[in-house]
């Protein structure tokens, strides 16, 4: 965790160390370089030439050499060669990530970096996304917008992920930072529409303004139409085909007319074809459509059936990205034809069509690169996509029924397929029921560049369908031969051999996802032993238990955070996790909405519901709901 951690270290200088001082002694020095005065030497005149002192030429050339390093994690190693980088660095940078917004408090990240002007904030594990985690655990953007309000006056992007974010919140964002430029919610919850509303009519410089798989609550306000109505606006980015409540279309139609810049637009279900349409025909600039339902609104008219709705993708000549198509008609999915030649990415995540109906579009689609999909498409879909997507870089294909008993359409024979047809391949996630360990080893040898493979297959401890073998060669074959591999989610039935291959091989895997697997406490303790840049992990349904939480004391410093749910814990193991790392934050989560007393965690046999572990420079959290106990 060192290096995602090293921007909120305890070393931060004293408040008098910051911004304003450094800043001064930067002037100081370059006016004192601008003096050219020939002075005696003789101390007496007040403009007389002094060399600065070395330390600060060091900060006034580093100063302009940091001003090009952009990676977080450059920077983070750059900040930790001495005090005088760890102090310009903080100084020259622009852009600030949190990724726990508990690992530090706006309090203390604000006083370190004092020009900030993008923030970066992550909020509750991923897990919580599979309604694994209770509502209302936190993860409330309330205390960071507070701080940055005085921090940052000049604040102009806030990406926001798995955070709670009131309407209050987006009211204090909107009128606190009059430069303020872009707002990116993915995943997050509890604002509406009024929040919504007050960002469109107070940022009048916004460009973009994402929400991304986000709950927007219906306040039964008409936000779209809360933006400006004079003048062009500076909209490069629309996205809120999330957002489950009618909007004003006349007022959308109006906004996307009078944006020239705008180049992404995603609306939502309620936005019929016809009214796609009419957008389209007024935005043929743009290059990353989400087509809303793709569907007549009902009661349409003759006239809706009738439009040219070829003509006007053929008019988008910079259309590289397509998604959409929450209600497809099957009856227009021929409109699209004319912009496949050139996407680059296409998600079809929402869309039910079947192998014959995508074939026709994906035999036009040489170009693609990023495709997601429903497993309706079947095998027989996938091997059209391995014939003739050559250059795909990223495959996702989701599951239309997630029940662990249905049948799923996808199986081995897909990712074979895939392997053999799509050998550029970076990133799949696969929801499937049937698999085998040759598939899987057949991708790792024909995408040995794969980073990131995430194999789900669905209903417990399934084996190769096959051979009735567990599925430890075709996981191993992935860390032995895939040497870029960063992330890992591993299913079906494991023993603990796969998991001695995942910390014998996995060396470069910093986030692992592990469900029903495993055999004993060792296969978690291989895990923890062998991959020494695990910086997430997530663990459920697994049979580990107290003694393999504590092989990991060594590592759970250098780590964002250590999720299990529904496993082996008891109270008392994660007690001493707790009194053996002091600066490590150790929540036992109960779903039952009801927190453990101090006396009942010494008596409990019985195990702990979920263990969220993390790293904190401000020690446990003061606001914790009643259903989670913090260990100490």
């Amino acid at each position: 965790m060192r290096e995602e951690m090293s921007k909120d270290d305890d070393r931060s200088p004293p408040l008098d160390l910051r911004g304003a001082d450094i800043a001064e002694s930067s002037s100081k020095t370059r006016n004192c370089a601008g003096i050219t005065g020939s002075g005696s030497g003789t101390g007496t005149n007040p403009m007389e030439f002094q060399a600065p002192y070395p330390d600060q030429v060091l900060e006034n050339v580093l100063e302009n050499v940091l001003q090009f390093l952009t990676s977080r994690r450059d920077r983070n190693a750059a900040s930790l060669v001495c005090k005088s980088w760890f102090r310009v660095e903080a100084l020259t940078r622009s852009e600030l990530f949190i990724g726990n917004c508990y690992s530090v408090s706006p309090k203390r990240a604000t006083a370190r970096f004092a020009r900030i002007r993008a923030v970066s904030i992550k909020g509750r594990p991923r897990f919580a996304d599979f309604n694994l985690m209770p509502p209302g655990w936190g993860a409330h953007f309330a205390p960071w917008v507070s701080a940055m309000t005085t921090a940052y006056p000049w604040l102009e992007k806030v990406y926001l992920k798995r955070m709670s974010v009131t309407d209050e919140d987006l009211v204090v964002l909107a009128r606190s930072f009059p430069s303020f430029k872009e707002l990116v919610l993915v995943c997050c919850d509890g604002f509406g529409t009024s929040g919504l509303s007050v960002v469109a009519s107070k940022c009048r410089q916004l460009r973009v303004l994402d929400l991304i798989e986000s709950e927007v609550s219906d306040d039964e306000l008409d936000w779209i139409g809360s933006f400006p109505e004079s003048g062009t606006t500076c909209l490069e980015s629309l996205i809120f085909d999330c957002v489950e409540c009618p909007i004003n279309f006349e007022a959308l139609e109006r906004l996307v007319a009078r944006s020239p810049y705008l180049k992404k637009l995603r609306l939502n279900r309620f936005v019929s074809i016809g009214q796609l349409y009419r957008l389209m025909i007024r935005a043929p600039q743009l290059t990353h459509l989400g087509t809303g339902s793709f569907n007549l609104a009902e009661g349409v008219g003759q006239n809706d059936q009738e439009l040219d709705y070829v003509s006007a993708f053929a008019a988008c000549k910079s259309l590289v990205c397509l998604s959409g198509f929450r209600e497809i008609s099957p009856d227009y999915l021929s409109a699209i034809y004319a912009v496949c030649a050139n996407l680059t990415s296409l998600n079809l995540s929402y869309a039910s069509i079947n192998a014959d109906q995508l074939k026709i579009v994906i035999f036009q689609c040489h170009k693609l690169q990023t495709f997601w999909v429903l497993d309706s498409i079947c095998d027989e879909g996938l091997q059209a996509v391995a014939a003739t997507c050559k250059d795909l870089r990223e495959l996702r294909v989701f599951p239309i029924d997630a029940r662990e008993d249905s049948e799923g359409p996808v199986s081995d024979v897909g990712i074979q397929a895939i392997a053999e047809g799509c050998r550029k391949l970076q990133s799949i996630l696969y929801f499937c029921q049937r698999m085998t360990n040759a598939a899987v080893i057949a991708m790792s040898i024909n995408c040995p560049d794969l980073e990131v493979f995430r194999l789900c297959i669905m209903g417990r401890h399934r084996p190769d369908h096959v051979t009735g073998e567990p599925m430890d060669e075709g996981f191993g074959a992935i860390v032995k031969n895939c040497k870029k591999l960063t992330r890992l989610a591993i299913s079906g039935l494991l023993t603990d051999r796969a998991f001695s291959y995942i910390g014998k091989y996995g060396k470069l895997v910093r986030t692992l996802s592990v469900a029903f697997a495993g055999d004993s406490d060792m296969g978690l303790k291989y895990l923890l032993e062998g991959c020494s840049k695990l910086q997430k992990l997530e663990i459920r349904d697994s049979p580990f238990g107290d003694a393999a939480l504590r092989s990991g004391l060594h590592h759970y410093y250098n780590m964002r955070f250590l999720w299990m749910s529904s496993c082996r814990l008891s109270p008392q193991g994660c007690q001493e996790i707790a009194r053996a790392l002091p600066r490590l934050v150790v929540e036992v989560i109960r779903d039952d909405g009801e927190g453990m007393t101090a006396e009942s965690e010494l008596h409990m046999d019985d195990t702990v519901d979920i263990l969220y572990m993390y790293r904190s420079l401000e020690g446990p959290r003061e606001n914790a709901p009643k259903f989670v106990t913090i260990l100490q």
